[in-house]
Order: C-alpha cells, then structure tokens, then sequence
C-alpha cells in the first residue's frame, strides 16, 4: 500500500510539473550559452543577464489587412523610445514598429518605399541605416542611389546629402553611404564603403567638412625591414598599407561617437582597437582597463570544418546611458556587454538558427535596458529583455555612475546571490569602497580579483589616510628615538671618557 501511495505521489508530481512548465511562455524558457573570461582567460558560465522576449519578422505585420512579407538581408536598425526602425534592405523599403509595453505588443506604423522629390516619387534603393534625431528628423543611408535623405517626422525631404567635391577622393569612387549617425548639432557622420579616411563629415547644411577618426596604420617589424632596405621600384610594386575602414558608427548620450571596424588580420586584434570611442578631433579615448582588451571571444579556432571560426568581428556597437556598451559579433554570433572601463558584463548569444541565436547578425540597437538585434540571414529582429541577474548588474552600474555608492554596492551583493564568482561584483564593490573612503576595505576587494592597478590606488590612499590619523603619534616616536640617539650618543661619549682618563 505505502508503495503504491509512493508511485500515485510521483505520478502526481511528474503531472503537475509539466502542466506548470507548459503554463510558462516559451519565451521565459529561451537560454542562451552565457559566460564571461576570468581573470586567467578561462570562460566561466555564469546566469543568463538576457533572454529571448520576441522574434519578430515582416510576415509577423499586416498593413490594410494584406501582409507586408518578410525582409530581405536587412542591413539597418534604429531605435528610438518606442519606434523600431527597419532598413528592409533587399525589399528597398523603410519599415516602422511601435512596441506597446503596457500589452508587450508591437504594431505596424508605416512601410516606406519612396519620397517625393520635385513632385515625383523617388524609390529607395538598398537603404542600410537610419537614425532619428531629437527633433522627429529622420536620416537615410539610401546606398543603392548613392545619397543621405533628410527627412522631416513625416517623410517629407528636407535635404539631399550626395558625393561632395572633395579633391582627396577618387574621381570614380562611389558614394555608398552605409551607416550614420547625427550630433546634436545637425551634423551627419557617415561610414562610406570603400573610404579609409575616417568618417565623412557633413555639417547641419548637408556641406562636406571633413574626415573624423582615421584609424592608423600599423606596420610589423619585418615590414619596417623590407621597406628600409627596398628599392624605389620595389615599394611600388609592393602592396600598399593603408588605414583600416570602420564598418559601423554610434553616438551616445554626450555626443561622443563609437565605431567598430572588422577589416584587420587575426594577428593584429590586439592592437588594432576593432571598438573605439572617438573624442570631438577624432582621437580614440576608449578606456580599457579590464583583464582582457575589448575584441570579443580570446580564444578562436581556425578549423575550416567549423562554420563559425576565426576572431571576433564587431559588426556594431550600441551604448547605454551609463556608458557600458554591446558589441555585436557576426563572427560567433554573439553579444559582448562591457562597462566604462573595459570590463566584461556579459557575453550570450550563439551561432545557430533558433530563437535568440544567429546566422548573419547585422544590426544592434537597445529600447531603453532591452537589447534587439537584427540578423540579416533570418531576416529577423530578436527582442531581448534583462533577466534579474542582468537587472542588478545594470543597476548597480547606473547607481554607481549617478554617484549613489552605497546603493550599488547593495546591488553588487544581489548579483553575486546569483553568481558567487562574477569579479565584477567585487570589483564593483571595491569601486563603491573606494568612493566612500573605505580604503581598506577596497583592497580587499581589489586583491580577491587581482586588480592590481586599483588595488595599488586603494593603497595609496590608505597609506596617506593611515598617515594623516597617526601623524601625531609618529612625529612623538621620531622624536623620541631622536633623543634616545642623542642620550646614547652621551652615554657612549662619557664612557669612553671615563675609561681613558682611568
């Protein structure tokens, strides 16, 4: 009887577990392989910070009842507040979604495959990027008809940007504008296909000033050798080393404009600063203070027979208020989440064809914490949405940064509940030790993750505090030991005295 009661219990178990489990959406179930490096480059698993709330395609919208059908190679995303923008690259089309988080539910605002120009339709032709500015303005890369459209919220233009007359390009060269962004200001920087000088200025006229942010060009030691001891007829004959070409470009909240560039060989990632931070004269001021430089994965395999092998490859870059910032690998598929300093926050994401994996990602951009991604390959764009695990870290970042040290260091203390070995979050509270003039506590923390250079600041400050407290004591004790030498020096002196007058 008791064992028959032991396997009605178990049945009655399995039974409501699953009738809890398909009660869950199948969105909260979406995990994604998540992990950081240590401190010795090992990965280390850690809780999911993000997972999958939507995978929405252009068959998933219908305008005036009949579906729009599904993108095709989208190349451009932008989000701004509630609007997703979508450059349906291959379809030669603009579409606009508003996301309703009240319901979670997204709507069909517009598609847009044309403006008027002069009275005429002018069709879109392969646009790859948009940006919207403070004002409602709307910017297009329109690369396939080789200008910049300045659009008013209505789509109605307001300035055509083309080709500008500038001596330092080539006559033939296209103008194939494939990503933009705009300051605050009015003016437009733009990634150019096939130009290596930098971004290309314009100003709020739509006037061509100049290039911003040329990467430099880096020489081995055996190309110094060749070029020192070649011939002048050698030289031209030898392939020319010019500078790097981005391939995407950010702004965030202060005006300062991120780029990433992929256009670099496997031996150079560590010095060629595929992600930058470029200040108003176009120098990079990126901070990187973490263990490992900002590049994406270190480790990489060159096994032909893997579909996803070789270094990372930053396809885009999106930052937050706090100024941590994501960079999206097309290489593995995956999304690296970095602090101010350089530290790694998170890394998810996987290649592959399921929810909240990738083939072909194009495109990253974020609606407030949530992260989206658009793939070009799926034709998709993946709607992430914070875990709590992502939640505390990000709030201990944005308390941290508003000066509130206690606050984040309480949300440190969350994260780690959740995940006892992320160094982040000792690091973190070492930061919020160190803020409030805990300097000692703040070496500890420091020394548990091996951060020696704020380990050595926390010192530093110790040393000097631990000083000022007990100034007074040491000036007694050097005092005293200078006069204990000079009575022994006396003593010494009247000794010897005393024994050669005996």
């Amino acid at each position: 009887m008791r064992k028959l009661k032991k396997t009605l219990f178990t049945i009655f178990v399995l039974l409501l577990a699953a009738v809890f489990v398909t009660a869950i959406p199948a969105s909260a179930l979406a995990t994604n392989y998540s992990y950081i490096y240590g401190f010795w480059g090992e990965e280390i698993p850690t809780p999911d910070a993000y997972y999958v709330s939507a995978y929405l395609t252009g068959n998933d919208f219908e305008l005036d009842g009949e579906p729009i059908g599904n993108f095709r190679d989208p190349q451009g995303l932008y989000v701004r507040d509630n609007r997703i923008y979508v450059c349906d690259t291959r379809n030669d089309r603009i579409v606009l979604i508003e996301y309703d988080e009240k319901t979670d539910d997204y709507h069909l605002v517009r598609v847009e495959y044309s403006v008027m120009i002069n009275g005429a339709p002018s069709e879109f032709k392969a646009p790859e990027d948009l940006f919207e500015d403070r004002n409602g303005d709307v910017y297009i890369a329109d690369t396939g008809n080789q200008r910049i459209l300045h659009l008013d919220h209505d789509f109605n233009v307001i300035n055509i940007i083309v080709k500008p007359d500038e001596s330092s390009l080539e006559i033939d060269l296209e103008f194939l504008p494939q990503k933009l962004v705009v300051d605050f200001s009015g003016r437009v920087f733009t990634q150019v296909k096939n130009v290596n000088k930098g971004l290309m200025e314009f100003d709020e006229k739509g006037e061509f000033t100049s290039f911003m942010g040329a990467g430099r060009v880096h020489l081995s030691i055996a190309d110094i050798f060749w070029r020192m001891i070649s011939s002048d007829e050698q030289l031209k004959r030898q392939e020319l080393i010019v500078p790097t070409e981005f391939n995407n470009v950010a702004i965030d909240h202060e005006g300062f404009l991120y780029t990433t560039l992929s256009t670099f060989q496997p031996h150079e990632v560590e010095y060629v600063h595929p992600v930058r931070r470029l200040n108003s004269v176009g120098t990079d001021i990126l901070v990187r203070n973490g263990y490992w430089v900002p590049v994406g994965d270190w480790f990489y395999s060159f096994d032909n027979n893997l579909p996803y092998n070789g270094v990372s490859k930053f396809v885009d870059v999106v930052v937050f208020p706090n100024d941590s910032y994501a960079c999206l690998d097309r290489t593995k598929g995956r999304v690296f989440l970095y602090d101010f300093q350089g530290n790694q926050l998170a890394i998810f994401g996987n290649p592959g064809n399921q929810q909240g994996f990738f083939q072909n990602p194009s495109a990253i951009d974020r609606m407030g914490n949530d992260i989206l991604v658009l793939d070009a390959q799926s034709a998709a764009v993946t709607h992430f949405k914070q875990t709590d695990y992502g939640f505390y870290i990000s709030e201990a970042m944005n308390f941290y940064f508003n000066g509130l040290y206690n606050e984040s260091a309480e949300m440190w203390d969350e994260v780690l509940k959740l995940n006892g070995s992320y160094d982040l979050a000792y690091i973190g509270k070492g930061r919020a030790a160190l803020r409030n003039e805990q300097y000692y506590e703040a070496m500890q923390y420091y020394e548990a993750k091996y951060d020696d250079e704020n380990y050595g600041k926390a010192f530093a400050l110790y040393r000097k505090e631990w000083i000022e407290k007990h100034i007074q004591e040491i000036i007694i004790i050097i005092a005293g030991l200078y006069v204990a030498l000079k009575v022994l020096k006396y003593v010494i002196k009247k000794t010897r005295k005393g024994r050669e007058e005996a």
